[in-house]
């Protein structure tokens, strides 16, 4: 039995993470969609666990800052890496990221360890509030066809029924084995590719429920004699930081992930090249491999006997092999049908990239469909074009850090190590190299993409820039009441009518009135892409306090004001924290146009400036 066609503007296929908040954030931006997802619940089986600061950044944008360090994960404070063939998690390490001192732009934790089932369930619970989504489950992908003006496509419901839609674009978030792809798009010539940054391994990834040993349930446990309770016991045999085992012989890297209180753990391992990855994933192995990190020398406990964490208070939820390589399609969209997340490309397992990456994907691409939907546009190739071609830029660069952090923890020659172990550790003996060194990858700074033809932004200024995230507070009357929030929350209110955000940089209060004095014609001069109400003041001077209600006016807010916020709760206070950061990566420009994906379309020092960048957008949006 086949329905009568139904009407949407996207079909996304596939509600894993990029499905559910591309969903999310085409929601938010009041443009229909219907998600088919072949699954009828969740999947609970833990599968990435690492989020890296853009990628919380993006949750928060959904409007779940409040889940992250709850019911969603817990922070990574430190990341080491311990050198030599050995078992000792404690092992003194070679070198330390310190995750507190992370500072990458985006105003979080460098690192989330996230419980994946529940990311998904928060996400799904939003998408699902927001009256233009709807969520199907259990529904299967068969057909996909498509002609000048839209794309249809062909699910069985699960009462076998099938049900047939008709769409203005198609996304597929199905994974890399997904019908999309390898159905409907592999034929007309879209295949996924080895990148230029080669990397082909395949590693066990064991997830372990723990559950504490208590004098009651193991009354010969030695360590009870020692004054150990429970909870030292969890914590002494299952450290709190994230850790790259440098083992040549065997590499691996374990660490806790999800909420604190469910006790969950990691622990991946290289399956050596004549191994079969299956075997490796049984319980033997597992016992050979990782048991004996989970066994101390009686030696440190002044015993007789080696101590061993109890068997029986340890769940494994999952051990399987996985294939990992850095892969990516040819192109990312054809006609109206489009790919996002692992449909169109794939990651090592090294720096938390697979999911963040599918999450840049969604956010970049939710609001070019917003535009691409619109009844008068036209040019939705270039558009999409625009897109994938900032998202590869991306991309290489992730998977080369990526390959190249593979590379650093799994390198086999004793020479290379040595130089390796030695020298970082001789640096860090100076203190401001080792404080360098701790802050990992966020010295690299924020992502900027390089102009290509169809890329939407000015290729001037801090045109393309990822727009930094700081801390704020209202400046209005009653101030001293006001909350701390995010200015992203700021900038992207969900009661604004544009997609394009304009946010006004001041250093005093008394700028503000000559600073608007410029936005009289913004509205004209960008066909209603951008408007007057909408505009975001962001006064850099702590000191200032009230004003009127007239403007969306605030203040950076001090790293002490964001301390003692509610915003902090769960995660570290930020250290070596710059409120000034906005005003620096834009060059002290005053007038910045911000795209919904929180990328910079133009920077402007003055009127003239500004109405020739919002003519600009007027065109890009026509």
């Amino acid at each position: 039995m086949v329905s009568p066609t139904q009407d949407t503007d996207v079909i996304i296929c596939g509600c894993g993470p990029t499905g559910a908040l591309l969903a999310g954030y085409l929601g938010i931006m009041n443009i229909r969609c219907i998600v088919l997802e072949k699954e009828q619940e969740i999947v609970t089986d833990p599968r990435g666990i690492a989020l890296d600061e853009d990628g919380i950044r993006l949750v928060q944008g959904l409007g779940l800052y409040s889940h992250v360090y709850t019911d969603i994960g817990t922070y990574v404070e430190k990341v080491k890496f311990v050198a030599g063939v050995h078992n000792d998690l404690y092992r003194q390490p070679f070198l330390t990221f310190d995750m507190g001192l992370s500072d990458g732009g985006g105003g979080h934790m460098g690192l989330l360890g996230h419980k994946q089932p529940a990311l998904e369930k928060n996400m799904r619970l939003k998408m699902s509030r927001e009256p233009t989504v709807d969520f199907r489950p259990s529904s299967t992908v068969v057909n996909i066809s498509e002609d000048q003006e839209n794309v249809y496509v062909n699910y069985k419901d699960k009462e076998g029924s099938i049900v047939k839609i008709c769409s203005k674009f198609l996304v597929a978030a199905d994974g890399k084995t997904g019908f999309t792809r390898k159905q409907y798009l592999e034929p007309k010539g879209i295949i996924m590719e080895n990148t230029n940054t080669k990397y082909n391994e395949t590693w066990v990834a064991l997830n372990w429920k723990i559950t504490l040993p208590t004098e009651d349930s193991h009354p010969n446990f030695p360590l009870w004699k020692l004054g150990y309770t429970p909870e030292d016991v969890y914590e002494k045999f299952f450290p709190s930081d994230f850790r790259f085992l440098c083992n040549p012989e065997r590499p691996a890297v374990c660490g806790r992930f999800g909420p604190p209180d469910e006790r969950l753990w990691r622990f991946e391992f290289v399956v050596i090249q004549e191994e079969d990855g299956h075997k490796m994933s049984e319980y033997e192995s597992i016992k050979k491999i990782v048991f004996p990190y989970i066994t101390h020398s009686g030696r440190k406990y002044g015993l007789p006997q080696d101590v061993t964490y109890p068997e029986d208070c340890i769940e494994t939820l999952r051990c399987r092999p996985f294939t990992f390589a850095a892969r990516s399609c040819n192109k990312w969209s054809l006609g109206r049908v489009l790919l996002s997340g692992d449909a169109a490309h794939v990651f090592p397992p090294f720096g938390g990239q697979g999911i963040a990456s599918g999450f840049r994907d969604a956010s970049g691409l939710a609001w070019r469909l917003a535009v691409a939907c619109r009844s008068n546009f036209k040019d939705y190739e270039l558009l999409f074009k625009g897109w994938y071609t900032e998202r590869k830029q991306q991309l290489d660069r992730s998977l080369n850090t990526t390959v190249e952090n593979g590379r650093f923890v799994t390198e086999k020659n004793f020479l290379k190590n040595f130089i390796r172990d030695w020298g970082l550790w001789t640096l860090q003996q100076i203190p401001q190299v080792r404080r360098i060194l701790a802050k990992g990858d966020t010295r690299n700074g924020l992502h900027k993409y390089k102009f290509e033809e169809g890329m939407a932004f000015i290729p001037k200024g801090a045109g393309g820039l990822l727009f930094p995230q700081r801390f704020a507070k209202r400046l209005t009357s009653g101030n001293d009441h006001a909350e701390i929030v995010f200015t992203d929350d700021l900038i992207f209110d969900g009661s604004k009518k544009c997609l394009f955000q304009l946010v006004v940089l001041v250093d005093k209060l008394s700028e503000v009135a000559d600073a608007a004095d410029a936005l009289v014609d913004i509205e004209n001069l960008s066909n209603g892409e951008l408007a007057i109400q909408d505009a975001t003041f962001l006064v850099h001077d702590p000191l200032e306090r009230n004003t009127n209600d007239s403007f969306r006016i605030a203040r950076i807010a001090t790293i002490e004001e964001f301390a003692a916020s509610p915003l902090c709760e769960g995660r570290l206070k930020p250290v070596d924290f710059d409120i000034y950061r906005i005003k620096k990566e834009v060059a002290n420009s005053k007038y910045i146009i911000v795209r919904p994906d929180r990328y910079v379309f133009a920077t402007c020092n003055d009127k003239t400036e500004l109405d020739e960048a919002a003519a600009s957008l007027a065109k890009l949006l026509s």
